[in-house]
């Protein structure tokens, strides 16, 4: 590995290997201050745990949007949340506060029930830390002292933290004026630097996600070191907002979670209509790239997880049941019903690559507090896919399911970035086996010429995997394609096929999805799209608007002319004024709406309006329809 040195702020050095991240840096010197912060030159670029943004530094160190920089930056936001909050509510318990993606959150045990309010007071008390250019400052104390420590202090959540630390590890803590926060860090050198600060909102959590442990108040709120900055992002999400699917679902009437199935979506007709409309695409790409499609049932015994090793990596996730005195599972994943359609017949080294597809229904339990929408529910849809292939073939299949995935996201208009994820703690197999798989994935990312970032120790239990994360037209980001390289199942179930020599070998298998979760995939189209879907998703693509009612019999001829050429319509019959029905097709986001009149009927044509360009005028019915089902043939955005 190459390496490269490194002067710390005490004058010391340190060699590390090239390449090496902040956080990374952090990591290797954790028992120093943080006044003696890294400020050493890698690859070429001064880096530091200060972050200087401190504009009159000398250094160039590490700049906001640098790889683990936001993550610092936010994390030491959290420690000002949380010694604000001390300050103005002295009796708070102090639960946890990380840093999470674009901000940070801080949980808190008090009796004071924080309002709107509050959040204004305890945002001007941050400001006033920040102005103060507090030091955080490290150290560390043996097990006991550190009990003893958050003992006095009466801070019973960071004492049972401690205690649940294994007995060799490092336990430090970061001060901050009187201000002391058990942490490993790492955190800016001062307060200072945070200079525009905003808390979000409020909301309830359970303490380490236990529903049956204490409810504490979380505090969520984001921060930069510019003010432009700052409003830039709360612009964003005031037009996420506006986007909401859940907001844009129930407008459009699209789907709807009930009480009696928190968790379970309920999809209405125009959703149901999304939804099919999704899948005929899906298995149009799939057929055109040599795809067949199976059904494996929900409900499968625990003898068929014990083999997969479900039972004993994923049980808590599972809804389980007995038949006839027997364990049973509904399934969270498809990929064990896959490998016994795979085992229902003998194969041969001709037979491959077998490409199968399948639409399948999955459960998998979620705490109710991370419910949200269509986006993280009980149930949903996935579309999975299982190919099994020789060992030499690997690398031409993932290009392959590569390229499928890219025609799909393109086709909404995507762009992504993608992650390589490799071998975790929980995983099976041996070290010879992740090594190949690992070696075979990168090559395959290398020769596609698709850039990817390294997520070490992220992959499933049974191979590691390529994820998929798309990019809205807001920033946003979403993952949903997943390539996972398995050599574990193949095992474990005991596949084979016939080789060359007449032997029975091995196959190896990927799993991989497009869409992942198809009601989590409408879910971003609603907010990519803000309910406008291109015609050939639109759940109602024309919307017919008869002036009067003397005009209802044309108005009918048209619908029905339309229904015959496969296009979505509805007639809006309702007795209101033509400004009122152009207003509501307006708000149901329906890409084409057609006003009929005396006009209209005596010519034999229609006068047509678009959602997007207004008044396209008087037109042929014909041409109209062609226009609107060559839109639906080519899936044009």
């Amino acid at each position: 590995m190459e390496q490269v040195k490194i002067t710390l702020k005490d004058g010391s050095e340190k060699v590390c290997k090239k390449g090496i991240t902040i956080l990374e840096i952090a990591k290797e010197i954790s028992g120093r201050l943080a006044k003696e912060a890294v400020a050493g030159e890698v690859d070429g670029k001064v880096v530091g745990l200060s972050y200087a943004i401190e504009q009159d530094s000398e250094l160039n160190i590490l700049k906001f949007d640098d790889e683990g920089a936001q993550e610092v930056f936010r994390h030491t936001s959290s420690h000002i949340l949380a010694q604000a909050v001390k300050r103005l509510f002295p009796n708070t318990k102090l639960a946890i506060g990380p840093a999470i993606d674009n901000g940070f959150y801080y949980d808190f045990d008090s009796e004071h029930r924080f309002t709107e309010s509050d959040l204004e007071k305890i945002e001007k008390e941050m400001k006033k830390i920040v102005s103060e250019n507090l030091e955080l400052e490290r150290f560390e104390l043996p097990r006991e002292e550190a009990i003893k420590y958050m003992k006095e202090r009466e801070e019973g959540y960071k004492v049972e933290l401690i205690e649940d630390l294994p007995e060799d590890a490092v336990i430090s803590f970061y001060k901050q004026g009187d201000f002391v926060d058990l942490c490993a860090g790492p955190h800016l050198v001062s307060t200072k630097s945070v200079k525009a600060i905003k808390l979000l909102s409020l909301a309830g959590a359970y303490w380490r996600g236990d529903e049956k442990r204490e409810m504490l108040q979380r505090i969520y709120g984001t921060s930069f070191p510019k003010q432009k900055l700052l409003e830039e992002h709360l612009n964003r999400l005031e037009e996420a907002k506006k986007r909401d699917h859940r907001k844009i679902g129930k407008e459009l009437k699209l789907f709807t979670i009930l009480e009696e199935g928190p968790g379970f979506p309920f999809f209405l007709p125009k959703g149901t209509q999304l939804k099919n409309t999704l899948m005929d695409y899906w298995r149009d790409v799939h057929r055109k790239w040599g795809y067949v499609e199976v059904e494996t049932p929900i409900i499968l015994n625990k003898k068929l997880w014990e083999t997969s090793g479900h039972w004993y990596h994923y049980k808590e996730n599972m809804y389980t049941l007995k038949i006839d005195e027997e364990d049973y599972a509904i399934k969270p994943m498809n990929c064990p019903g896959g490998m016994l359609v795979y085992k229902t017949d003998m194969h041969s080294y001709r037979d491959f690559p077998i490409r199968m597809g399948e639409v399948g229904r999955v459960h998998r339990h979620e705490l109710s507090g991370a419910l949200h929408g269509l986006m993280r529910v009980r149930a949903f849809t996935q579309d999975d896919a299982h190919i099994f292939m020789l060992p030499e073939q690997i690398k031409d299949e993932i290009k392959g399911v590569a390229k499928l995935i890219d025609e799909v996201y393109t086709r909404f208009g995507f762009k992504y970035n993608v992650e390589l994820s490799t071998r975790p703690e929980d995983s099976m197999g041996t070290d010879e086996e992740w090594e190949m798989a690992e070696s075979s994935l990168k090559a395959a990312l290398e020769e596609s010429g698709l850039p990817y970032k390294l997520n070490e120790g992220d992959g499933a239990f049974y191979g590691p995997k390529i994820d998929f994360h798309l990019e809205d037209c807001i920033g946003r980001t979403w993952q949903c394609g997943t390539i996972q390289l398995d050599f574990q199942l193949p095992q474990r179930f005991d596949l084979t096929y016939v080789g060359k020599d007449g032997e029975k070998h091995r196959p190896v298998v990927i799993h991989r999805v497009a869409f992942g979760s198809i009601e989590r995939f409408i879910g971003i189209l609603i907010e990519q799209f803000a309910g406008k879907f291109p015609t050939w998703l639109a759940p109602v693509q024309v919307k017919v608007l008869p002036i009067a009612d003397k005009f209802m019999d044309y108005a009918q001829k048209i619908v029905e002319t339309m229904k015959e050429n496969g296009i979505y319509v509805e007639l809006d019959d309702r007795n209101e004024k033509i400004g009122y029905k152009i207003r509501e097709a307006q708000l149901e986001k329906v890409p084409y709406m057609i006003i009929v009149g005396e006009k209209e009927q005596e010519s034999n044509t229609i006068s047509v309006r678009s959602r997007d360009e207004g008044e396209l005028g008087s037109q042929e019915i014909e041409s109209f329809i062609n226009k609107v089902k060559e839109e639906i043939k080519n899936r044009t955005l």
